[in-house]
């Protein structure tokens, strides 16, 4: 049978504190996730696993192949790419689209590329690298979606490297937050890029869309997005006192709607949303018994640090049980894995680690079988 059994408050020590109410902490937008960058941990979802359209926000993922192609050499930020009519057409002023108005049949640098597509948003520099990197967009597409499966982002389908709006291109809040922690992490050479207010090509200045920089201490990234059909949304990231938060947000009405929340969002990101170490790898959380063992129970130990992130209310909530299907039959060596540490809270979530035996438990002898065995048949077990 299973055995279940709640952990007590003195097991965790302070760690476990008095129950409280669930954070209740609500966004008005579709889709959101917060992640903290140091641990990679998601701190908030709100359907942040559901395949989206990211709109502008995919040009993240056409940026990363860019530095990738730049970190093997295949490019260099003074290497000069053609703009086809191509480009220039579906990407260009005359499209009605986001552009850094490129002039068709002209050379532009990887480095001016970079912010227009960065700082610009511009469709039109999508398309230039797009078909330089792969030959055609499409195919570019397809590199996108392969490279973004093998970074373990498994919502994400991009079927251009734009995000205009199509049924099969998607990814998920989760996924583009991160998209943006391993850009961060891998490309740290070009992230400042995220943080340039401003480029002016070919005569025209642009302004970053981020409504965050500039504005809100400590930001520095990374890509807005809007389309009809999936609103408003932004890919933020800031950094304050040496704690970056990443926030992912799409589906809001208007640009007045995603400045405001991106404000109030990225600001709950960093002062109430944390990181806990629930609990240390080598700790004993409680015992198992054992079934004609020369010793009636065994320590359990955890094996691996358990760390949680979530609002602070929530982390100050959490309820934990051990786990195991018992009683253990013995011998019971030490180091076996015997049951798990489930850890659950208030907003629904849970994590769990494996427990294994902290001490070898020997089989008892002939004559303590079979007494263990009778006083069982005389209690009719």
């Amino acid at each position: 049978m299973i055995a279940r059994f709640v952990v007590l408050i003195a097991m965790l020590g302070a760690l476990v504190a008095p129950t409280y109410a669930q954070s209740n902490f609500e966004i008005r937008a579709i889709y959101a996730a917060i992640l903290d960058h140091e641990t990679g941990e998601l701190l908030y979802s709100k359907d942040g696993d559901v395949a989206m359209a990211p709109s502008s926000m995919s040009k993240l993922m056409t940026a990363l192949m860019v530095f990738e192609a730049l970190e093997r050499g295949e490019l260099t930020m003074e290497t000069t790419l053609p703009v086809s009519e191509e480009a220039w057409r579906r990407g260009g002023a005359a499209s009605g689209s986001s552009t850094m108005f490129l002039e068709v049949n002209s050379r532009a640098s990887v480095a001016d590329l970079l912010r227009g597509i960065i700082v610009q948003s511009g469709n039109d520099a999508c398309i230039v690298v797009a078909e330089a990197l792969g030959g055609s967009e499409q195919n570019f597409a397809m590199m996108m979606t392969e490279r973004a499966q093998e970074l373990g982002l498994e919502s994400a389908n991009f079927a251009n490297s734009t995000g205009w709006p199509d049924p099969e291109h998607r990814i998920s809040a989760i996924d583009l937050a991160r998209l943006t922690r391993h850009i961060i992490a891998e490309h740290p050479q070009y992230f400042s890029l995220y943080g340039e207010e401003e480029f002016t090509y070919n005569g025209i200045r642009q302004f970053n869309r981020n409504p965050l920089l500039g504005l809100f201490v400590g930001a520095d990234g990374m890509k807005t997005g809007r389309t009809d059909d999936a609103g408003y949304g932004l890919t933020a990231t800031a950094e304050r006192d040496g704690v970056r938060r990443i926030v992912v947000f799409n589906g809001m009405d208007s640009e007045r709607d995603r400045a405001s929340e991106a404000e109030r969002l990225m600001r709950a990101a960093l002062t109430e949303f944390r990181v806990d170490t629930i609990v240390e790898a080598g700790t004993l959380v409680g015992d198992a018994e054992v079934y004609l063992g020369q010793s009636a129970i065994v320590p359990l130990q955890v094996t691996e640090t358990l760390d949680i992130g979530g609002h602070r209310r929530d982390l100050d909530a959490f309820t934990a049980e051990v786990v195991y299907d018992g009683p253990l039959n013995a011998p019971v060596a030490a180091g076996t894995i015997v049951g798990r540490l489930e850890v659950s809270l208030p907003d629904g979530r849970s994590q769990s680690v494996p427990l294994a035996a902290a001490e070898t438990v020997e089989r008892k002898g002939a004559l303590g079988r079979a007494g263990a065995a009778l006083a069982r048949l005389i209690r009719g077990g």
